[in-house]
């Protein structure tokens, strides 16, 4: 049954969030952690013969699905995975082999299993998690991406959902150089090439991306990578300097694509973007199809702006027979072919089946991709704060310049609670959430947060301030600060250098309430836009006005400032994406020093 609050992405069913490390990245000295469902996970292994009342319907199902097998689980595997994966599984569980079935035949045995092993061909959709009828426990994606599961269908049926993140990274990368070297048309030429000190862009500074600068810093590349989130110092210790989106197609002889697919990544390659390369430039995507705006690079190719594009994967795989992409000679193809090499596949396949078990045993998975249900007296109290500290997240990130990258983060509580009456992993994990999802391919949850942080070399600090007043309110506020970092709009900077925003939950919505030093007040519902502008008469006038004539509707406006005349910070809450035009008429109006649009 589905829950009915924003939490339900945030915890895997009977699942009891462990004590975190003392060293996690995001230790509270002062707190004490504490199982949220205690004992839950165990269910497996000895479920009591008369569950209570309060025992989660996630655990009775665990319990009944391992009954059902006779003490023993069943995995239903319904594509090909490697010998040591399958043998590890049958050493644990009762392992069903059944290749290409249909979604119809899939749904009738999905029912008689605990745990689904898949690749990227079987769809896991709503209608296989209902027909499951409570037993499904576990699915395991061997692979990244889970385009091809209903991660919210599972979580409402409070079945955890794992993937093989790891295992492939070599491959991919590998596949990404040969690449680079194909273009050329034969070895001799693409050796010359690579190594007469061209520049090779690296979009996307993941684990795929800084093994590819590995191997061309090795060819003699010059290399330079974007990504919003990655560590300097990590990029430095490789060789590669870190740069703005713009600068690094703009000199760039080579482009390789290593970044997820997300809302604010589709299509990011267009004819706006091919118009800053260099004319010539080469580019090769082994990441998501829909990265690339393919008609534009037809179009790039067709000018002479891109000269060879190499490409493992499509918009829609396979592409169509009469793709004039896949057939123009200057494209080199390959059937998303990244992770194919006999090591990847035998990695992939034993990340996947420890990761099975490990669920199947009641472990916390750190390749979790989706979220546990957490007791409804905790969700009840929390619910609001949560959405209000994952806003606050994908907010703040937005505000770091590009190639600064962030490092550490400082979240402060202000709250009447004494520290052990207040749980804040959930917030911590919902932070970090906001932060990381916007600009990676992670999926961020209180079972992977801590995990997906320190492999991103993010350290998260939390601090608490006393306040006098009720116990009974969780909290007053959250801050959100991103430390030694780049602004994009110096005025979230506080006066310690950080960026800096408050939220606080009002009537039940969270609401904006600082940035940097200026007090403001503005639902985080839609999107926002921040302006800093000098106090005078008529800026409110005219920034409305020309929202309202490109047809933009304004939900709230608020203005906080240093003193009368000197510097002030509005907040505008708009329902819609406004057109560039909007926006550059905005930072057209002499009085205003800067603006910046937020994507919630």
């Amino acid at each position: 049954m589905a829950l009915a609050t924003p939490l339900r992405h945030l915890l895997p069913a009977a699942a009891t969030a462990s004590a975190a490390a003392p060293d996690h990245p995001g230790a509270l000295t002062s707190h004490r952690a504490r199982p949220l469902l205690r004992g839950h996970l165990r269910g497996i292994r000895s479920a009591p013969p008369h569950p209570s009342p309060s025992t989660s319907a996630g655990a009775r199902a665990v319990a009944a699905g391992a009954s059902a097998a006779g003490g023993r689980p069943t995995v239903l595997v319904t594509e090909k995975l490697g010998p040591a994966g399958l043998d590890l599984l049958r050493a644990h569980a009762n392992v069903d082999c059944a290749y290409e079935l249909t979604a119809e035949e899939l749904r009738a045995k999905v029912s008689l299993v605990d745990a689904l092993v898949v690749r990227s061909a079987t769809r896991v959709t709503r209608e296989v998690f209902e027909a499951a009828r409570g037993r499904l426990r576990v699915v395991g994606r061997a692979g990244v991406g889970i385009d091809n599961v209903d991660l919210q269908a599972a979580t409402e049926a409070g079945c955890l959902v794992v993937n093989a993140p790891t295992a492939n990274t070599v491959a991919a990368a590998e596949h990404a150089v040969a690449l680079l070297a194909a273009m050329a048309r034969n070895v001799a030429q693409a050796d010359a090439s690579l190594k007469a000190g061209k520049t090779l862009a690296i979009m996307g500074f993941g684990k795929v991306g800084s093994e590819v600068a590995r191997r061309a810093k090795g060819l003699g590349m010059d290399v330079i990578a974007h990504d919003p989130y990655a560590s300097v110092d990590r990029a430095r210790a490789i060789g590669v300097g870190l740069v703005s989106f713009d600068e690094a197609i703009s000199v760039a002889d080579f482009i390789s694509l290593h970044m997820p697919l997300t809302s604010s990544t589709t299509k990011l390659f267009d004819d706006e973007n091919f118009a800053k390369m260099k004319k010539g430039v080469r580019i090769v995507n082994v990441a998501r199809g829909g990265v690339v705006d393919e008609e534009a690079l037809l179009r790039a190719l067709d000018n002479g702006t891109v000269a060879q594009a190499a490409l493992d994967v499509f918009t829609e795989e396979p592409p169509p027979k009469d793709s004039k992409l896949v057939h123009h000679e200057n494209v080199t193809v390959t059937p998303h072919l990244g992770a194919s090499t006999t090591e990847a596949q035998e990695g992939v396949a034993l990340e996947i089946a420890e990761a099975v078990i490990g669920a199947l045993r009641g472990d916390l998975a750190a390749t979790a991709v989706n979220a546990p249900m957490v007791p409804a007296e905790v969700l009840s109290e929390l619910s609001p704060y949560v959405v209000l500290a994952e806003k606050l997240g994908r907010l703040v990130v937005q505000l770091v310049a590009g190639g600064s990258g962030v490092k550490g983060v400082k979240v402060v509580y202000s709250s009447a609670r004494d520290p052990d009456d207040l749980d804040t992993r959930i917030l911590r994990a919902m932070v970090t959430k906001g932060i990381i999802e916007p600009i990676s391919s992670a999926f961020v949850n209180i079972v992977n947060a801590d995990y997906v942080a320190k492999q991103r070399g993010l350290r998260i600090i939390e601090e608490r301030i006393f306040l006098d007043g009720s116990p009974e309110i969780p909290l007053d506020s959250i801050q959100v600060h991103l430390v030694n970092v780049e602004s994009k709009f110096a005025g979230a900077l506080s006066d310690a250098g950080d960026i800096r925003v408050e939220g606080k939950v009002k009537d039940g919505a969270p609401h904006l309430t600082l940035v940097g030093s200026f007090n403001v007040d503005v639902s985080l519902e839609g999107n926002v836009i921040l302006c800093r502008q000098v106090d005078q008469p008529g800026i409110i006038g005219k920034v409305g006005s020309i929202l309202g004539k490109m047809n933009v509707n304004v939900s709230f406006m608020s203005v906080g400032r240093t003193a009368p005349g000197k510097q002030a910070i509005m907040a505008i809450g708009i329902d819609e994406e406004p057109e560039k035009e909007a926006l550059k008429l905005i930072g057209d109006i002499p009085s205003v020093v800067e603006f910046v649009f937020l994507k919630l």
